[in-house]
């Protein structure tokens, strides 16, 4: 190398000196080429870092403010460009393509491309691997090579479809091994098998028709087109809904953030506390082998006992384990209920202090179904990474984004990490849903001194936080009696107390739902037709429907447990409340749809 050099320097002075002026303004740039291989860099971050809380050292900028379409998961190009997943690709197609053009940081060109066909339900992977751009919707794993220009003109290439219509749980991340295999799930549309999905005290059936073709991770062919579920090979089981999974090269072993069962309480309130509700049961972060089952719909994982329990559907108690607990794979860390697990990413690069190498990045999306306690999750994680085990405990790394210190309704939060992607250099982008924003950090600090006085802060947030540390089932309750989880002592109206004990919980206290369950306000839903609304109810309502422009397709579990005087009451509540201003519901109307639409023996 220094001989190499030396030659060049002696060849360029002698340009020099023959009278070629132009060689010393190359001259600098070759010397730094050849021998100091320079980098450009890192771009200056926003003086507020984007609103982000970060451990000492670290910077962020905004990229872009806002994506028309919002943002799933992304991913960088070695060039620098950015790809993402719209989460509402209606009109505009189903991906954005970013490009940076003055090195400052910020995207300069945003173009919208890709049609994916079904693209009324949002999908979720977008990933580079071996040259190609991998991306999905709900049913179909799609890709293109790139070719050099910012939006791909190469083949649309049809990898994996999954024939089934898009229903709850039905989302197609895509992870990668070293021998040319692709995964991804094939979620679970039920909460616990029940007999009737989310209804109140519904037993779950035994054995569950639902593990032989879905709630686990199937292998594919990476490369082979035109493959359905029968073409791949099933290689994880009882995994009910899995939006992060990655595959660790330095392992070689596939991980998951697992998103673990909603309503325990509301449908078990006589074994199950609301505070148990909130906090259970766990995300689990899973290292999965051929044939790993965790659990799903027999058990559920509870973080503060550290142990797998039978679940309430199948006799369950909040204390009974059940059988074959021991065969069930181990989780590396149980996060607490509803945080929502959403991407994973294994840092590999250099920029950040060797703390993070090799370790755990995860975004937690945050819940919907932490009331009458705060919404947590709504940050970055990290967990240190050692030979593809935990190395020490998990930590706050960004935190910041909901914009607020208490988040009562999803609503309320600004915005709600995404995706994860590492750059070229080894800065990390985190996306948003919500508005469709992204930002990159980047680590300017020394790294020879970073350890725990740098971590200090984030330490103070995980233990702080409302939105992060586990609440204290009597002081950190943000509802009141009057909100109607507790006894009907206050004086807010009777069908609000009925609302907030049976509905908010998926709609929110404030009436305007989140990405998973549609607004009640200003609804047709809700201001239209009695009888359809006052069947929704009853009956309950599955399949996608379109609320203000926008595609929902969970479960509204069917609620004729209750009487027809509290169901006209909670309908007028909503019918006159959120900005709506139709008329009541009274209960002979409700009589009168019961009886039309009850099945007969």
């Amino acid at each position: 190398m220094i001989s190499s050099f030396i030659l060049f320097f002696n060849a360029s002075y002698a340009t020099i000196m023959s009278g070629k002026i132009w060689s010393l303004f190359i001259f600098p740039f070759l010397v730094c080429i050849s021998f100091c291989r320079c980098s450009p860099e890192l771009p200056a971050g926003d003086p507020d870092n984007g609103g982000l809380f970060l451990p000492e050292g670290f910077d962020a900028l905004v990229v872009v403010d806002s994506l028309e379409g919002r943002a799933r998961h992304l991913a960088v190009n070695h060039n620098g460009d950015i790809y993402v997943k719209l989460r509402f690709p209606d009109s505009i197609g189903g991906n954005a393509a970013l490009r940076d053009t003055d090195n400052d940081g910020k995207a300069d060109i945003i173009e919208t491309f890709g049609d994916y066909l079904d693209k009324s339900s949002y999908g979720t992977a977008m990933r580079i691997h071996n040259g190609y751009l991998y991306y999905s919707s709900v049913t179909r794993i799609l890709r293109q090579k790139l070719t050099g220009k910012l939006v791909p003109d190469s083949e649309m290439e049809l990898i994996v479809t999954d024939t089934q219509p898009p229903r709850q749980h039905d989302t197609k991340p895509i992870a990668f091994d070293k021998k040319g295999n692709l995964y991804t799930p094939f979620g679970a549309p039920s909460d616990a098998c029940q007999e009737d999905d989310r209804v109140f005290m519904s037993p779950g059936i035994d054995p569950c028709p639902i593990l032989e073709h879905r709630a686990g991770i199937w292998k594919f062919d990476a490369n082979k087109k035109g493959q359905f579920q029968r073409d791949g090979e099933k290689f994880a089981t009882g995994l009910r809904s899995v939006v992060a999974l990655e595959w660790n090269d330095q392992d070689d072993n596939l991980f998951t953030l697992a998103h673990g069962r909603d309503h325990i309480y509301n449908t078990w309130p006589e074994i199950y506390t609301v505070w148990e509700g909130s906090v259970l049961p766990s995300e689990v972060f899973l290292k999965l082998k051929k044939g790993s089952d965790a659990g799903w719909p027999y058990h559920y994982y509870n973080q503060i006992k550290e142990d797998y329990f039978l679940s309430p559907e199948y006799g369950g108690d909040g204390k009974k384990q059940g059988e074959n607990v021991d065969s069930l794979v181990k989780p590396l860390i149980g996060f607490p209920g509803h945080f929502a697990p959403n991407d994973l990413l294994f840092y590999t690069g250099d920029q950040f202090p060797e703390h993070y190498k090799n370790g755990a990045f995860m975004a937690f999306h945050g819940s919907t179904s932490s009331a009458p306690y705060p919404q947590t999750g709504y940050f970055i994680a990290f967990v240190p990474m050692a030979k593809g085990m935990p190395s020490g405990p998990w930590e706050v790394f960004a935190d910041g984004f909901a914009g607020v210190d208490t988040i009562i309704n999803t609503s309320d939060a600004k915005y709600r990490p995404m995706g994860l992607a590492m750059g070229p250099d080894g800065s990390i982008y985190i996306s948003d849903t919500e508005k469709g924003k992204i930002w990159r950090v980047m680590f300017k600090g020394d790294k020879g001194k970073f350890g725990k006085a740098q971590l200090a802060k984030m330490e103070d947030r995980k233990k702080q936080a409302s939105n992060i540390k586990t609440p204290d089932e009597v002081k950190d309750i943000v509802a009141t009696e009057e909100d109607g989880f507790f006894p009907k002592t206050g004086n807010m109206a009777e069908g609000a107390k009925l609302y907030n004990i049976h509905c908010a919980l998926c709609h929110q206290k404030n009436g305007r739902g989140n990405d998973r369950f549609p607004p009640l306000n200003y609804s047709d839903w809700v201001n239209g037709d009695k009888e359809r609304l006052t069947d929704v109810v009853l009956n309950g309502l599955e399949g996608e429907i379109r609320v203000h422009g926008r595609s929902y397709n969970n479960v509204m579990p069917k609620q004729d447990h209750l009487k027809n005087e509290d169901i006209a009451l909670i309908l007028t509540y909503i019918r006159q409340n959120f900005g709506n201003r139709s008329n009541g519901i009274v209960p002979e109307e409700v009589a009168k749809v019961r009886k039309a639409t009850t099945k007969s023996p």
